[in-house]
């Protein structure tokens, strides 16, 4: 059996490398449009999604993705633009401006082609009626610092923007919309990646003040009457502007679990995959496993070593005095 260390990299990189776009996305591709094929996205893994795509493609393609500044990858025919994150800057908003500019005059025969992963939140950010870059920055620190669940986070970053929840599938009709997703939240819930700009929310500006409001999340007067006024209402299921809109998931984090596991039970170690869905504050979630991996060494309880303790999601580091907060990276193994 592999020494401890040199296995868990093994199961590391066998993780990472099921979720390589140049691996998963061409088993993904659509047909060939009659019309033209525009690439438009957002997320720290959208520029290699891009390339990856680019690579793929039999036909001509334009288009345009906004990726974390340091995470551009050389494309030919589809072009690279980068934007801060977690906290959005103008770069970001001039780059959903110049996104939405592409999809519009669209004709049935055309094919839009989203290329969404996490960290498109911040990244393709275009404030809502009455609202303005400075207020989007000053509610994300607030939500950064809140303890909210990302999906909590998402619900009300979508219902403050004029590009998030479903409103950029929406701008592309009538053309078809084909969302291929790279998912690193719990759930895999597309409206939860990037916030959903290409899918429908069926969250309400009632759910999103609530959020703001459990949390005693300090903002403007202006983001509480847009939210409860109505004003920053999302696309929801069903609307005819989105009748035409496909979502395919290319990656999961329950894939990079499997690809790990496999690696484990290659060497004769036993994989326990405990979820891929983890939310919670890091120190209690982390406290939870290293109790299960107590019980497995003391008692061989759930599992028997030699084994190895998997889990995904997305735990929650609440920032106290000027920390940054960030999320906790978990792999346990029990020889």
């Amino acid at each position: 059996m592999d020494a401890p260390r040199e296995l868990l990299l093994r199961m590391f990189d066998a993780a990472i490398a099921a979720a390589q776009p140049a691996r998963c996305l061409p088993l993904h591709l659509p047909q060939t449009p009659k019309g033209r094929t525009i690439v438009i996205g957002a997320g720290k893994a959208s520029a290699a999604i891009a390339k990856a795509f680019e690579d793929a493609w039999p036909g001509a393609v334009t288009g345009l993705v906004v990726t974390r500044y340091g995470y551009a990858v050389p494309c030919r025919r589809i072009e690279i633009v980068e934007a801060a994150h977690p906290v959005p800057d103008a770069a970001g908003l001039e780059a959903a401006r110049r996104i939405l500019g592409l999809v519009s005059g669209l004709s049935a025969d055309d094919l839009v082609v989203s290329l969404i992963s996490g960290g498109g939140s911040s990244l393709l950010a275009l404030p809502g009626a009455g609202l303005t870059l400075d207020d989007k920055q000053n509610l994300n620190r607030e939500l950064l610092r809140s303890g909210a669940t990302i999906s909590e986070m998402n619900c009300v970053r979508r219902h403050l923007s004029a590009i998030k929840g479903g409103r950029l599938a929406a701008a592309c009709h009538p053309a078809k919309v084909l969302t291929l997703l790279m998912s690193d939240v719990p759930g895999d819930d597309p409206i939860n990646i990037a916030s959903g700009p290409t899918v429908p929310d069926p969250t309400t500006c009632a759910d999103a003040l609530d959020v703001i409001c459990r949390y005693g999340i300090d903002v403007p007067a202006n983001v509480i009457d847009v939210l409860a006024s109505g004003a920053g209402e999302t696309v929801k299921p069903n609307d005819p502007c989105i009748a035409r809109a496909e979502t395919r998931m290319i990656a999961t984090p329950q894939m990079a679990l499997e690809a790990a596991a496999a690696v484990a039970r290659g060497a004769g170690v036993t994989p326990l995959i405990l979820g891929d869905s983890i939310e919670g504050e890091a120190r209690d979630v982390g406290k939870v496993i290293a109790g299960i991996a107590q019980q497995v060494a003391v008692h061989g309880q759930p599992i028997a070593p030699p084994c190895v303790l998997l889990s995904g999601g997305e735990t929650t580091v609440t920032v106290r005095g000027s920390g940054r907060g960030g999320r906790l990276v978990r792999v346990g193994a029990d020889g």
